[in-house]
């Protein structure tokens, strides 16, 4: 894992500048409606990196995606609220997310070559998000895309502002994506694995971009990863998602050291060690992830987790505070002497074994 900054502490602004409440993401799918997102509370704050954390298909695109409203297809259906700037934004017009998108919440896509659009110079496309939503002229909105590729890092911005993306590198195309993004000082900027695919020398420049325009420009930065390194760089506060709902939250050094959700410790036990010995099998999360329509009656955790006990059978956990840190949430029904365990096994870069499953399933009664 990524070496961690010695301060972790939250924004010390505590304005919301975004909150959502109950938000549910459900797809039409031919066995029925896949429950991507399942009742999601959040709060993002002013100036801060919150990081959505979780294996593929754990929601978290889904729900980010939701935030502006960029799923609203045929066969989706979206429910609760999310408060941006006075609005609920799941209820305000497509006219009104035309508005949002880009000039106060923005999007920095995954894949910037099938994001940008390969007919268009990069310069161009900084541009035309800059006059989609400010009044000024082609040569202006130009000459502030030039000073926005050099500001996120991009030697000779007026060449390579000329350039079609197939021309750059991939570092430069998340770049640009990151220009476009900052192009009219958003408010908030979601950034959906910015650094998928690259190199860890670009990946790393890459974040340094991000973690310092959030400092130059106060920007609140929704990173969606699944990169537990990633997280240690970078965020300031961590939720991490499982079967489309929010299992644990706090700030990086809460979730990082002192978990409090069996799956969260099963994501940090699956990084591999390099200041240990070398073992014959990359520890694993045992079973597979969510994704069918149908979902278990208590927690959806429940068929993977090696300490389930009988009441996590009943009805999903909610995200509450069970322990002395405060803002530190969890959903799971775990006494602390059953979570203190899992937490050793975990510091000590073990993976869940067979013969562990047995006295848990009785052991872990809270």
């Amino acid at each position: 894992m990524t070496s961690v900054p010695e301060s972790s502490a939250p924004a010390t602004d505590h304005r919301p500048v975004l909150t959502v409440r109950g938000l549910r993401v459900e797809f039409d799918v031919p066995a029925g409606r896949l429950p991507a997102v399942a009742g999601v509370d959040l709060d993002l704050y002013a100036g801060e990196i919150l990081a959505l954390v979780g294996e593929s298909g754990s929601g978290k695109s889904a729900l980010a995606m939701s935030l502006v409203g960029l799923n609203r297809a045929a066969g989706t259906h979206i429910t609760g609220e999310v408060h941006f700037g006075g609005q609920n934004l799941v209820a305000a017009s497509e006219g009104t997310l035309r508005r949002v998108r880009g000039r106060d919440i923005s999007v920095v896509f995954q894949d910037a070559l099938a994001a940008l659009n390969p007919l268009q110079r990069a310069g161009a496309q900084v541009a035309e998000m800059i006059r989609t939503h400010q009044r000024v002229s082609r040569a202006r909105a130009w000459q502030r895309a030039e000073e926005l590729l050099a500001d996120v890092g991009i030697a000779n911005p007026a060449r390579n502002a000329r350039a079609y993306p197939h021309q750059l590198s991939g570092g430069m195309r998340q770049r640009v994506m990151i220009a476009v993004g900052l192009a009219n000082d958003p408010t908030v900027l979601i950034a959906d694995e910015p650094t998928t695919a690259l190199d860890v020398t670009i990946q790393a420049q890459v974040l340094a971009t991000l973690k310092r325009l959030q400092g130059e420009h106060g920007t609140s930065i929704v990173l969606i990863t699944h990169d537990l390194g990633v997280v240690a760089e970078v965020a300031d506060r961590v939720a991490v998602m499982y079967g489309g709902r929010i299992v644990e939250q706090g700030t990086r050094d809460q979730v990082l050291y002192d978990p409090q959700h069996p799956y969260t410790m099963g994501l940090l036990d699956s990084v591999p060690r390099v200041d240990g010995p070398v073992a014959d099998r990359l520890p694993a999360i045992p079973g597979s992830p969510l994704t069918g329509v149908t979902r278990p009656s208590g927690c959806g955790f429940t068929p993977r987790c090696a300490f389930a006990h009988d009441a996590c059978h009943t009805a999903p956990p909610e995200l509450t505070r069970r322990h002395g840190d405060p803002g530190h949430l969890d959903a799971c029904l775990l006494d602390e002497p059953t979570r203190a365990a899992g937490r050793a096994r975990t510091a000590a870069g073990r993976a869940p074994a067979d013969a562990d499953r047995a006295p848990a399933q009785t052991g872990g009664r809270p």
